[in-house]
């Protein structure tokens, strides 16, 4: 039975309340702000990250921006600012966007954050339905004791929901279809190691964390039946980019005849880019 003794981010009584990702798994540490600049800079610092989560952060935060009174400085400058945060995941850009078209379609006179954050909460609660949806369909690719490999995080952390890849995975072990889950590490941040095997504890899904590199050695001895992974973005053509290894995996799939997935709501498409070469890949500091 899955743990529901905890949250990834909410909207409460004025501010955001968000767990700070980067003390997991040792410490739970919840964070209350209804600073827009503070939640800006705990999705640079990935104390907020997952593609759907930081657009959802980044709505909830141009809302909280205008607390004080609107004014179309203000609201564009903090649009930038938030927009600003991480290259990648084009949920932030999607999520901003769409926030920002529903303020200019307001009058003036209501264009203040009670309406903004209305439409916040309305976006959060169809990334929570749609993480409903990919597991309801996703279900479909599992046979009975299917062993499961995923790579970097995928659940309620990363989503407004149950996940995306690990929503798969948690509705396919309540049907008593998943024996075992194998979770790479994933370098260099162990989003894997710090973040999936946590959430997995939480939901009591037998897994093993392994290094990215042993994959290869399950997948070609038969321990693994299938492969599931979320995105950051998605090109119309159907190019995928997630965190860093996920291509060797699907090349390791398509060499040992396993099906390869990936899971993701459509805010993760960006039909502006053709193919993957449009899609800009973040590379973080060394500090």
């Amino acid at each position: 039975m899955r743990s529901d003794n905890w949250f990834s981010l909410k909207y409460s009584n004025g501010e955001v309340v968000f767990l700070d990702q980067t003390k997991l798994p040792a410490i739970e540490d919840y964070i209350h702000t209804q600073s827009h600049l503070r939640i800006a800079d705990a999705i640079k610092r990935l104390e907020i990250r997952g593609a759907p989560l930081i657009g959802i952060a980044a709505a909830y935060a141009l809302a909280l921006s205008v607390k004080e009174g609107y004014s179309d400085e203000l609201f564009y400058d903090s649009y930038l600012t938030l927009a600003s945060t991480r290259p990648t995941a084009v949920n932030l850009f999607n999520c901003l966007n769409r926030m920002k078209s529903f303020c200019e379609n307001l009058p003036v006179d209501e264009r203040n954050c009670q309406n903004l954050i209305t439409e916040a909460s309305a976006i959060h609660k169809e990334d929570e339905l749609a993480c409903e949806t990919l597991a309801t369909n996703g279900i479909k690719i599992f046979k009975s004791g299917s062993r499961v490999l995923t790579h970097c995080n995928t659940g309620q952390l990363a989503t407004g929901g149950i996940g995306t890849a690990f929503g798969v995975i948690l509705r396919g072990f309540e049907s008593g279809l998943v024996d075992m889950v194998f979770a790479d590490e994933t370098r260099p941040l162990f989003q894997g190691l710090r973040l999936t095997s946590y959430e997995l504890s939480k939901s009591n899904i037998p897994f093993k964390v392994i290094p990215d590199s042993a994959a290869g050695v399950l997948i070609r001895d038969g321990k693994v039946d299938l492969v599931i992974t979320g995105a950051d973005r998605i090109a119309s053509n159907g190019d995928s980019a997630n965190k860093l290894g996920t291509s060797t995996l699907s090349v390791l799939c398509k060499e040992y005849g396993i099906p390869f997935y990936i899971a993701a709501p459509s805010s993760t498409i960006d039909l502006k880019a053709g193919g993957f070469i449009d899609i800009p890949i973040e590379e973080r500091s060394r500090t």
